[in-house]
Formats: C-alpha cells, structure tokens, sequence
C-alpha cells in the first residue's frame, strides 16, 4: 500500500466555467486491449452522442493497454479522422495503469472513464459528470445495484456482483452500491490528490479508490444506470476475482494499520458545513451523547453485576456504595479517554477526583432510593431493589453528563491555542498535458512514470517485446 504524502489538499468545490471552447471540461478514456473490432462503433457512437447533448468542449481518449492485434492502428485512424479523439499507447497491461497514466496528464477538470463494450446507456453520463461539473460531488459512479437500475444479464454475473458488493460492505465498511461498473468520474483535482495513494493497476483500481475516497470523507455521487450485460466480455472472472479479494484484503490491513494519510483528505472542502461556527450549538454533543450512553451502558451493566456479587456478604447499603464506586472510576476513565477524548496522563487524578464528587452525587440519589424502599415495606424482593437502583441510575446519568460536560471535562477549544499546522507535503511538478494532434497523428508511448514523451505513430507488432513489459 502506498504511503507517499499526497500533492496537496484540494480546493473548495465550485462550479466549473464554460471556457473556451477549444479547452475541454470531460476527459472521457476507454480502455482497450486488442479491441480492433469493438473500438470503431464505440468511439463513433460516443462522440455523437456527446456532440448532440454534451453542453461543454469534451475529448474521448483511447488508452491501448499492449494491445498485440491491429487496435493501435484503429486508434490511430479514429484520432486522424474524428477531432475530439486522441490516443495513449501503453507498453504494459492493466485498467488501473490506463487511467492512473491518462488521468494524471490530462488537462480536463473532469475525467471519466467507460469500457468499450458500452454496456452502459450513454442517457447516464450527463447525469453521471453534471455534479462533478457543478462542484456538489468529487466522485461519481454507476450503479446497477441501485432500486431504479435496469439491467440484463446472467444470474451468474449478478451474483458474483452481488457478493463482491457485500463483501465490500462487511470488510472495508464500503457504503457505495456498485464498485465494478465500469462507468465511473472523478474530478481531476481530486484524482491528483487520490491517484498517489492507490496501489493497484488492474480491476481492483476503482474500487480501491472508492473506498479511499469514502474513507477520506469524499462526496461520491451514485447514477442509477441501464446495463445490458456483453456476452462476448473476455474478462477472466475467477482471476479477477481473486485479485480482488486480494485488493480487499490489502487495503483492509492498511486502513486498520493507520498506514494511509487519509487524515489529510478527510473534510478538505472550506465550503463543509460543520466548519462552520454557529452560535448556541454545543460543539460535539451528538457524537459525546453517543460515546456516553455506551460507557454508561456498559458501567451499569457492570455496576449491576457488582452489586449483585457484593450483595452476597453485605447489606444493600454496603453493596450499592462499593459497586458504585467501582464502577465509578471505571466510567471516569472511559469517559474521559472515549466521550470527551482527552488522552494522556496529565490531569488524570483531578478528574477522577472531581468523578468521585459526581460519584457522591449518585451515591446519593441511589442510596436515597434504596432508604425509601426499605422504609415503604421489609425485606424488598431483590428484583424490586434492582429495579429501582435503575431507575435512581437513570437520573444519576443524565445528571453525570451534565457535569462531566461542564465541569469535569470542560470543552477548552478556545483557549486562545494555535492549531497545529498541517504536515507540508512533498512539492510535485505538474504533470505535462498530452498532445492532442488533429493534424498528423501521433503515438503516445507511456509507462507510470514517464507520459509526456512522444514518438511517431507505429504499428505494433504482436511479436515485439518491451524491456518493461512484465508479462
């Protein structure tokens, strides 16, 4: 898992100028390996479809993954005779390494991506890139998961689908509906922040950066898409299969090791509401709420059990104080390093201190209980004094909240301290934009590392090797 600092952290969302019209907002890249019969009627159908209802300057980019058959040729063709097309030449395989190379150099504000078999109705991609146009979201994704989804395909697929979203869900806590559809933006001063920190290169790539980008407190837009499943897919599903698991295993141990800096994406928007200062709401009390009812929860369960056990060798009284002041420093401490999050030792004993005032509080409350039990008749059931010791507790609770939160661990945020300064990240050049020739086609020959570079168009041999081709 890569651990490199990212670029930088991104600016506040905002909707996207026209421009000029030579400048293109959508950078969308097909991926090809030996795809010479395919990739013609794509490539035509989608340009069409966006010089008929896409409203800015747009570009399709056609990045060859090693294709050994005539594919480079038909690319070469389609960018020589349409525009808007252009060509990327890549000497190794993999998904992920077409569009972390394509997506890195591109100039677009807006970059996209979608398999060559057009799957996918093209009626979803304005919807697909319009919020990342407007500034609402920074990633968006079709779903065939999702309820108003119309899709056609095998059952095998759909369960293979299925199960790969579940457990998406059930290890990496993935909220997003549909990780495989290979139909999928981002916006490109995102995708600079992002693309450093994804390891993979093949199919796990967009699901790898989805979680990422999740996990970072990402906007990720979800489209409800028609899918129309291709039978002649030459996707091998058992291996990409088990490289996904294998992805999912990864990134699951580098989330839980803390080994991304995920901190620094998280909420990097100025535009995030809960940036915002407003007057008369109590900084933190929901999550506090929620980190004290289960600390309370807990202690009264183990204050009960105390009880229960003391009540065995002494009176009610006796058991109820030294249960109570148990379980009392037990939820001093829990408190202080759970609900209010204060970490460290230093003033460790003034707040269980001042917790053992709170204690006397509910010693109070608890032992007036039980004194006006035992006054109203003899011999109390043992369900009856636990029954009321609850209820003493509930109102000892809302009445510990209170103070812990006001007195015994004060929210001190504007105690005039500076906030810790960022960690400065490492300074990247910008990388070059791709040459766009309309006039003489040229052949874009590019590894992770080097995109800039170009050579006259050639065709590629099927029996040709590379030095850096690691098939």
């Amino acid at each position: 898992m890569r651990t490199d600092s990212s670029p930088g952290t991104l600016p506040a969302r905002e909707h996207l100028p026209a421009g000029d019209a030579g400048t293109p907002v959508l950078d969308v890249v097909i991926p090809v390996y030996n795809e010479e019969k395919d990739l013609p009627p794509c490539v035509r159908r989608l340009h069409e479809h966006l010089a008929r209802t896409f409203p800015y300057a747009f570009r399709i980019t056609i990045a060859d993954n090693a294709s050994t058959d005539t594919t480079p040729l038909v690319a070469a063709r389609l960018a020589a005779e349409i525009p808007e097309v252009g060509t990327v030449r890549l000497e190794q395989k993999g998904r992920g390494r077409a569009l972390r190379t394509v997506w890195s150099a591109s100039d677009a504000p807006v970059l996209a991506y979608m398999d060559v078999d057009l799957s996918t109705d093209l009626n979803a991609l304005l919807p697909l890139v319009a919020p990342l146009i407007s500034g609402h979201s920074d990633l968006a994704i079709g779903s065939r998961l999702a309820r108003a989804s119309r899709v056609v395909r095998g059952p095998k697929r759909e369960f293979i689908s299925r199960a790969y979203n579940l457990i998406l869900r059930g290890s990496l806590q993935a909220r997003f509906s549909d990780a495989q559809c290979g139909f999928k933006a981002i916006r490109r001063d995102v995708a600079q922040v992002l693309l450093p920190l994804v390891e993979d290169t093949g199919w796990f790539f967009d699901t790898e950066l989805l979680v990422l980008a999740e996990r970072a407190g990402l906007r990720i837009h979800e489209v409800p898409v028609d899918w129309v499943d291709d039978p002649d897919s030459t996707v091998h599903i058992v291996r990409t299969a088990t490289e996904d698991l294998k992805g999912v295993w990864r990134v699951g141990k580098a989330l839980a090791t803390g080994s991304l800096p995920l901190d620094r994406l998280t909420r990097p928007f100025g535009d995030d509401p809960r940036d915002r200062e407003l007057t008369g709401v109590p900084h933190g009390l929901a999550r506090q709420l929620v980190g004290f009812c289960v600390v309370g929860g807990l202690s009264t369960l183990f204050y009960l059990v105390l009880y229960s056990a003391f009540r065995q060798a002494a009176g009610p009284q006796t058991a109820n104080a030294l249960a109570l002041l148990v379980s009392a420093v037990a939820n001093t401490a829990a408190n202080r390093r759970l609900t209010f999050g204060v970490r460290g030792r230093g003033g460790a004993a003034r707040h269980q201190a001042q917790g053992l005032v709170v204690f006397g509080i509910g010693l109070a409350l608890t032992s007036g209980s039980l004194a006006a039990l035992n006054a109203a008749g003899d011999s109390p059931a043992h369900s009856t004094e636990l029954a009321v010791l609850i209820a003493a507790n509930l109102a000892a609770t809302v009445l510990r909240f209170l103070l812990f939160r006001a007195w015994v661990f004060p929210d001190r945020t504007d105690t005039g301290s500076a906030p810790t300064a960022p960690v400065p990240t490492a300074a990247r050049p910008a990388p070059a934009p791709y040459a766009w020739p309309h006039q003489a086609p040229t052949y874009l020959h590019a590894t992770e590392t080097t995109t800039s570079a170009t050579t006259p168009l050639r065709p590629a041999c099927p029996h040709s090797t590379d030095p850096g081709d690691t098939r």
